[in-house]
């Protein structure tokens, strides 16, 4: 069979399996790897050297042995990853995040402090479990603020969501990275972690306009009252603290910085400077490792012990260590093992899912496909950077997952970028911008935003849904300007 057409098959294969059956997206995605392989033949045979090989096999070989690569890369940052996320969510290093940026921009602009904060937390912690853990902050405010949860719930998720998915450590982009590094291409993980800082910021200015105009439709409405909030979850300090601004709100005075950072100082929380070291060193030292390796200090002693602080695995290992013994003061040896445990929960389904990608890029490569589908693209006078940005859109659409629409994009594209002539770099950002869109009903960070907030379903899909078309659109412009300049 045509390449091209046992892909396609593939694909549908692999989407109808996760979609409207019981399949799990790793397994899914495995056999559709192995149908791709054996519906291509001698395509496949040839593309791997086995030519009058038995195809079923061989398939089977390719499969494993692209797994095995892919984990080979990245399998044990994604575990250190989600220890590193876990230890920032459970030590309140997050919340101390929040009020240290509350201090810097102020209290009436609720809305940027919430979304930088989520910007700056969801580099390593995933979006869900950050919009849990902040979303009683955003509840605050809205009742104290008497702002929507629509605007404050919005752009709070927006935050967490874009870093998400266009900066790594965080899974997504990070599989994204190893994927076009294992298909040969020259992209750095610390020279994409600047690109994807660079390009979220006008991601989150336009985020924050366009929540702003959504809140204005929205006003007086979802505002969160003192019936709304569960003061069973509060400690008596902090309640003590919540009627004292109560009762300066009724006197008429305007609320204050300094009103929110007594609130938060009630809880036993880490050192501003602790929690953004543990969050931020590795992502310096990676970037360090990558300004040092193309220097003439990378031949030196210096240089080289620069580089293996900077190596991913190390850079997240000390973080981690940091974490173990910094973060997590007063807790017992228990409860930081359980916190390892849950996070390592967390980093399988995630491993598993990013080894598959790399088995489906395999067999992607191998039959050759991927430049059939080039060739013909680049023949037609598409613009090339198109075909990311369709792809990214595709993989998310019907399935739900942006870490699963991150990883088989990748799979797909990484093969196709030398033909297509892309930038590798504005190639990969395009596959996790695009997998952004839509959030809605199948999407489980949908439900999260939603409940959390304290939205209905119907205005949720007005609202944030709309959200999640409008800023990849947006972005998506920004991509195609940038590559008629990057090349």
């Amino acid at each position: 069979m045509n390449p091209v057409t046992a892909l396609l098959i593939g694909i549908v294969v692999m989407m109808g399996l996760i979609i409207f059956t019981r399949i799990q997206a790793f397994p899914a995605m495995i056999i559709s790897a192995v149908l791709m392989g054996v519906l291509s033949g001698d395509s496949l045979l040839v593309g791997t050297g086995n030519e009058g090989g038995n195809v079923l096999s061989v398939a089977v070989k390719t499969v494993t042995s692209g797994f095995g690569g892919t984990m080979t890369s990245i399998g044990i940052v994604i575990g250190l990853g989600c220890i590193m996320g876990i230890f920032l969510e459970k030590s309140g290093a997050a919340k101390r995040i929040a009020l240290t940026i509350l201090k810097a921009v102020g209290v009436k602009r609720a809305d940027v402090v919430l979304g930088l904060t989520g910007f700056v937390v969801s580099i390593p912690v995933f979006c869900d479990s950050g919009f849990v853990i902040l979303s009683s902050l955003a509840k605050e405010f809205s009742r104290l603020t008497k702002k929507s949860m629509v605007q404050l719930g919005g752009i709070l998720g927006m935050g967490l969501y874009i870093t998400h998915f266009m900066v790594p450590p965080t899974p997504g982009p990070l599989a994204v990275v190893g994927t076009f590094q294992q298909e040969g291409l020259d992209v750095d993980l610390g020279m994409f972690i600047l690109c994807g800082l660079a390009f979220s910021v006008p991601l989150f200015i336009f985020s924050v306009y366009l929540f702003r105009a959504i809140g204005k439709k929205y006003e007086g409405q979802f505002v969160m009252k003192a019936d709304d909030i569960d003061r069973s979850k509060y400690t008596e300090a902090q309640l003590a603290v919540l009627d004292k601004i109560d009762a300066k709100l009724e006197s008429g005075k305007e609320l204050e910085n300094s009103d929110f950072e007594e609130l938060l100082t009630t809880e036993k929380l880490p050192s501003a400077f602790l929690s953004f070291f543990d969050l931020l060193l590795p992502v310096i030292l990676i970037l360090l490792n990558t300004i040092v390796s193309q220097t003439p200090v990378a031949g030196t002693g210096f240089g080289q012990f620069i580089m293996f602080l900077g190596n991913p695995v190390i850079a997240l290992f000390i973080s981690v260590v940091i974490g173990a013994f910094g973060l997590t003061e007063g807790m017992t040896k228990d409860q930081i093992q359980a916190m390892m445990n849950e996070a390592l929960k967390d980093a399988g389904p995630i491993c598993f899912v990013t080894g598959a990608g790399g088995a489906l890029g395999a067999v992607v490569k191998a039959t050759g496909a991927a430049s059939i589908m080039a060739e013909g693209i680049v023949n037609t006078g598409m613009m090339p950077i198109l075909v990311p940005l369709l792809v990214g859109t595709i993989m998310r659409f019907p399935q739900g997952s942006g870490t699963t629409a991150m990883i088989t994009g990748s799979a797909i594209i990484a093969p196709m970028v030398t033909t297509l002539g892309i930038n590798p770099y504005l190639a990969a950002m395009a596959i996790c911008l695009t997998s952004m869109c839509p959030s809605f009903l199948n999407d489980s960070y949908f439900h999260v935003v939603t409940s959390f907030s304290g939205m209905d379903i119907k205005t949720s899909l007005k609202t944030w849904a709309v959200s999640t078309i409008l800023v990849p659109i947006f972005g998506s412009v920004l991509i195609v300007l940038l590559s008629l300049f990057i090349h």
